[in-house]
Order: structure tokens, then C-alpha cells, then sequence
């Protein structure tokens, strides 16, 4: 890791006024609304407003994490069905969300919904249920916000001319704007923008927020390159994704399916990625990199503003319909780099690797599998897994993938979209039966509005949760390709 150089900007008054504002009430990450659209009701400000109402959300397991041997025939159907799953999940948080009958009685429909979509799981693998057992029931979560205390929660209020006026723990929100009382470095918190705490009624908290210049450094060294290492990167340039490309589908965990990721999803390289694309389409598709010769496509979701405006998919699936509002951020930058392993050389990866990265599911899966990073520029030394940062003036936030970087040598993909790849140890060294693969390290940035929260899409029973961030990637390079950058770094070059 780089030594830091950039120089401390100082919090602006405004900025300490977010997290006053985020503390006294403002955040939302963990209210599902009541009496509200997912999106917010639209008035002549075009603002989006929403009354909060119960703090938790729906858990269910993760069915699709738990398949680790699927007949390769079976999988087609399989995959369908799961997302049939993820389908059934959105629609019963959008229904607590507009109060559309009691949490008892959505949750009851909800598991009849999935058990008989998990018999059908079950027929499509030849009867055996086996890896289903006690998969079935959703539950409510309560979710715990700053010191145990629902935040965020607005009672008696009215809808006028579009606007909710009602009272708010710590003062009101009128015509979109969060007023809040106290103050915090010399300016109270009505100085900070409407929807400070997530405008979409789910998310983010108060609690998903920290001042970068408070954490602690906190990135450790990579291993020390043994005799047999390979050293080299390999850099792709590729942009920062085309607006007319974005979608919400998933074609790696949902294919065939639309809308199968239920949030949007930035794209740069392959520009024929949507949920019908399979690999004679990558393979055909035209790319954003400058070397053509990576038709690769890199996706992740996108970022938004909680600016309380509406994006061009306010009234869509993936978009407001599931609770991700508000400006879609263009990243400024996306660093594409493939680098070694301390251990040992790499090999080529295959034509049609698939490799996701994260957990969209991990605020209800938990960490295990969660892995994205967030931070700021100036301050990498310090990254965040569970928070969203809070950059000084002049700095840029930042978001880091590390994918998995040894493979088994035999598969593109597995059942549950995991096994097939795994990380590294602490030493470098890749589990028995795997072997070193250039390891893909993607580094998003972005300039966020000043004074303005932020919330990566997601799933809408994930609340926004930073910890569910998570990149994919499909490998399209040419074999000449990926054999130069193979071979770069396995000479300890940098190329690209």
C-alpha cells in the first residue's frame, strides 16, 4: 500500500452537519416506509418524500448460496427458479413497505410461495430435496439502529400538495428538506439536504456512515513474493460504463431471467451484457477497452446520490419500484488490474470465467462472503467492509474489489457460483486442487455532490447496507491476450 500523500482537507460545517442530521434521525436504512411508494410520493419538487414507519426487514436463507451439486442439465431451470425466489422476497418487502395486509400474513404467503418454488428446485434435480432442508421459512429481522433506538420514525403526519409535514424525531421534514435540532461543528443539522438518511424509506442508516479521518489504518501488507512468485500487473482500460447499457438483470446468477438482480448494475468492456447474453453474444459483442482484444464484460451496481430526485428508473423495476433512488453516480474512474500471487506463477484463465465478488445478500447472509471495500482517496490505507465513508473536501470515495484468485482447473462456474473459485491465503498460497489465476483487482471512483449521502443499489430487503456491495466478471479476452498478460506478470512487468 501506498504511502499516504494527500493532504487532510478539513470537513466542511455542512459535512459535519450530515452525520448531525444522520444522528438525530435522518437515516432510514433500516425503516421499511408505511403509506409510501418504494420510491416516495412525487411532488411539484421533484423530490421523493417518505413517511418511515417499522425498523427491520426479511430474511430469508440464501437457497442459491447453499447448491453445491446441481446436475449441469438441471441448472437452467434451477436458476430460474431462484430467482423466482428473489422475485417473491422483493414483493413481500414492497407489501410490508405500503402496509398491503399484516407482516404475519405476508410472510405466511411469502413461505407457501417459496415452498412450493423449492419443490420445484427439488423435481428439476431429479427429486432430491436433500440441500433444501430447512430452507423454506422467511422471518422478520428487527434491525437495531444507534444505541438500540428506532431512528428515523415520523408519526401524525399529513400529505399535502405532495409534501409529508409531520412531526420527526429531532425536527420535521418539510418539502423534502431534513430539518433536524442541535448542531455539530457550529451549524445545526437544518442546514443538511433533503433525504440525508436514505429518501427511499430503506435505507441507509445514520449507523452506515463514519468520518474516514477517524478510522484507523487498517490495510495490511500483502505477502512477501516468495522465489516462485510472480510480481507483474496487467492493466485494461476499459471507461466508466455507458448510462445506455445499464440494466437489472444478472446474467451470471440469473440468466434468461429480467430483472433477476432487482437493482441496476454499471457496465464496462463487453457491451452485450443483459440477462439473454450467453458466451456466443460476449463473443460477438463489440467492448468499451481500448485493447479489443478484452471483450471481458465488468459490472457492479451503481452508486446514487440520496438527493432526493428522481432517476429516469424511478418508476422502474430495479429502480424505484425496489427502493434504489435517487441520482445514479457516473464513477470518474474504474481501474482494471490484474496482478500475481506471492507463491507461485499464474495460468491463463479460461475463456468464459465467471467470478463474483461480495455478497449482495450479506446483510441478511452475514459477512462470510462479503469483501468489497470502501474508502477514500488519500486515505487507502484505511478500507471499510460494513460503513460508507465520509471523505474531507477534495477527496473522492472509492470502492475496491479483490477477486478470487486461484481456480480449480476445470470449471467456468459452479452450482452456487462460488466453488469453482476461491482466495488465497494469508501467505499467498492457494487451497489443495487449486492453482494461481491473474488475480482481477477493480478500483471504482467517485466525486460524490457535496453535502450528499450516497447508497450503492441493492436487493430492497438489503437496506442499502454497504456490506452488500459485490462486483462480477466474466472473462472474454482473446487467448493471445490473456497469455501477454500471463506473461507480463509472471515476469514481474507492468503492462497494459
Amino acid at each position: 500500500m501506498r504511502q499516504q500523500t494527500h493532504k487532510r482537507g478539513r470537513f466542511t460545517n455542512k459535512t459535519v452537519a450530515i452525520v448531525a442530521a444522520l444522528a438525530l434521525g435522518g437515516g432510514g436504512a433500516a425503516i421499511i416506509a408505511a403509506n409510501a411508494s418504494a420510491h416516495g410520493d412525487k411532488g411539484d419538487s421533484g423530490q421523493n418524500h417518505t413517511v418511515a414507519a417499522k425498523a427491520g426487514t426479511i430474511q430469508c436463507p440464501d437457497v442459491g448460496q447453499k447448491l453445491s451439486d446441481v446436475p449441469q442439465k438441471a441448472r437452467p431451470n434451477v436458476d430460474k427458479n431462484l430467482a423466482e425466489l428473489d422475485n417473491q422476497v422483493a414483493k413481500a418487502y414492497q407489501q410490508m413497505n405500503q402496509q398491503q395486509g399484516s407482516s404475519d400474513a405476508v410472510l405466511s404467503k411469502l413461505n407457501d410461495e417459496r415452498s412450493r418454488t423449492m419443490d420445484n428446485i427439488g423435481s428439476a434435480m431429479g427429486g432430491d430435496n436433500s440441500q433444501l432442508q430447512g430452507m423454506t421459512d422467511c422471518k422478520w429481522q428487527e434491525v437495531a439502529t444507534q444505541g438500540g433506538q428506532q431512528q428515523g420514525n415520523q408519526q401524525g403526519g399529513q400529505q399535502q400538495g405532495g409534501d409529508q409535514q409531520g412531526g420527526q424525531q429531532g425536527g420535521d421534514q418539510q418539502g423534502g428538506d431534513q430539518q433536524g435540532g442541535g448542531d455539530q461543528g457550529g451549524e445545526g443539522a437544518n442546514d443538511v439536504p433533503g433525504n440525508a438518511g436514505g429518501q427511499a424509506g430503506n435505507g441507509p442508516s445514520q449507523d452506515d456512515f463514519v468520518d474516514i479521518t477517524k478510522v484507523q489504518p487498517n490495510v495490511q501488507q500483502p505477502p512477501q513474493a516468495q522465489q516462485n512468485g510472480s510480481t507483474g500487473t496487467f492493466a485494461t482500460e476499459c471507461g466508466v460504463g455507458d448510462p445506455k447499457l445499464r440494466n437489472s438483470d444478472n446474467v451470471i446468477v440469473a440468466p434468461g431471467v429480467g430483472n433477476g438482480a432487482h437493482h441496476t448494475h454499471d457496465y464496462v468492456g463487453n457491451d452485450s451484457n443483459d440477462a439473454f447474453a450467453n458466451n456466443q453474444t460476449f463473443e460477438q459483442g463489440g467492448t468499451s477497452c481500448k485493447n479489443q482484444d478484452d471483450k471481458s464484460t465488468y459490472y457492479w451496481p451503481v452508486v446514487r446520490a440520496q438527493d432526493g430526485k428522481d432517476e429516469a428508473d424511478a418508476n422502474e423495476l430495479g429502480g424505484g419500484q425496489e427502493g434504489n433512488v435517487g441520482t445514479i453516480l457516473t464513477p470518474t474512474s474504474s481501474k482494471i488490474e490484474f496482478k500475481g500471487n506471492a507463491q507461485s506463477k499464474v495460468t491463463a484463465m479460461p475463456k468464459f470465467l465467471r467470478i463474483i465478488t461480495g455478497d449482495a445478500k450479506a446483510f441478511t447472509n452475514g459477512d462470510k462472503n462479503a469483501n468489497a471495500s470502501w474508502s477514500c482517496t488519500g486515505f487507502e490505507d484505511r478500507q471499510l467492509t460494513d460503513k460508507y465513508p465520509l471523505c474531507p473536501e477534495g477527496s473522492s470515495v472509492t470502492r475496491t474489489f479483490d477477486f478470487q484468485s486461484c481456480w480449480d482447473g476445470q470449471n467456468i462456474d459452479s452450482a452456487n457460483h462460488r466453488d469453482h473459485v476461491a482466495f488465497a491465503g494469508e501467505d499467498g498460497s492457494c487451497p489443495n486442487g487449486f492453482q494461481a489465476i491473474p488475480q482481477l483487482v477493480n478500483t471504482i471512483t467517485y466525486d460524490v455532490p457535496a453535502n450528499t449521502p450516497f447508497a450503492v443499489d441493492g436487493f430492497p430487503e438489503q437496506l442499502h447496507k454497504p456490506i452488500t456491495d459485490h462486483d462480477d466478471f466474466i472473462n472474454v479476452m482473446s487467448e493471445d491476450l490473456m497469455n501477454e498478460a500471463v506473461d507480463c506478470i509472471n515476469s514481474g512487468k507492468q503492462c497494459g
